[in-house]
């Protein structure tokens, strides 16, 4: 099967267990295959959030603050743990990675898109991991709920720029279903979307985690942008990183949502 270029988006729930702590046992699998399927010869553009997730954590917060400010200093303190731990363990697989922060500022004109096709292109070319976040310290924007709106949407705004094949975003959710399953046990999981439609949007309920800022409907406005695109975009479960096998050798899992 020929090899193509996607952007893995994972999100603050799958890396972090209900506690807000680290999941160093979900990180470490997750980095081992991202670096297996490097190896094979894919393209992986990594984009990961949970900055404000893993600070909480390491201070000792157990809901997420409401205060700017502080959501400001989280991020700072979290990244910094963040890209700690994806460099050492990306390492352990004899791979490089590369923070990339991103503002919406930073895309809003051609040359500065340009910019960071231009890195982003050069790092992939080098064999280096880019691993790529809002910058949520310095962009309060999409800490208020208005910048990228929320990581799922900004590695959507990656595949575009990097013209990616495919977008897979890990979630803590099998896929799209008809109607909430954590409170409808009838309720039924959705393979396949060929047109996100209102009614298809209708079906996203929930605001996400409380240790994140997402929820499906931000899973389901990041598939609808990036499949007019042209990237196929696929939502899965990440509680088990080797899942991603399942989609690199053609099969599809959680619900997939086709390119125009």
């Amino acid at each position: 099967m020929e090899n193509k270029r996607t952007v893995i988006k994972v999100g603050t729930s799958t890396l972090t267990y209900e506690n807000g702590k680290i999941n160093y046992r979900r990180i470490e699998s997750l980095c081992k295959v991202i670096s297996d399927l490097q190896n094979r010869g894919e393209q992986i553009i990594f984009v990961s959030s949970g900055a404000i997730g893993v600070g909480m954590g390491k201070v000792g917060l157990e809901s997420r603050p409401q205060e700017t400010r502080k959501k400001q200093a989280l991020a700072a303190i979290g990244q910094c743990e963040l890209m700690f731990m994806y460099d050492k363990l990306f390492g352990e697989y004899n791979h490089s990675v590369a923070q990339i922060l991103l503002t919406r500022y930073a895309v809003e004109t051609i040359q500065k898109r340009q910019n960071v096709i231009n890195t982003i292109e050069e790092l992939l070319n080098m064999n280096i991991i880019p691993v790529i976040n809002e910058n949520d310290t310095v962009a309060i924007d999409e800490l208020e709920g208005n910048n990228f709106g929320d990581n799922d949407m900004l590695s959507a705004i990656v595949s575009r720029l990097v013209r990616a094949d495919r977008l897979i975003i890990l979630t803590d959710i099998d896929g799209l279903y008809d109607s909430n399953p954590k409170t409808n046990p009838d309720a039924r999981k959705i393979d396949t979307v060929t047109e996100i439609t209102p009614e298809i949007l209708s079906m996203a309920a929930g605001t996400g985690s409380n240790r994140g800022t997402g929820g499906m409907i931000t899973k389901l406005q990041a598939a609808d942008y990036a499949t007019q695109k042209g990237t196929e975009v696929y939502v899965i479960n990440g509680s088990n990183p080797e899942d991603l096998y399942e989609i690199f050798d053609g099969n599809n899992i959680g619900t997939v949502f086709c390119a125009k």
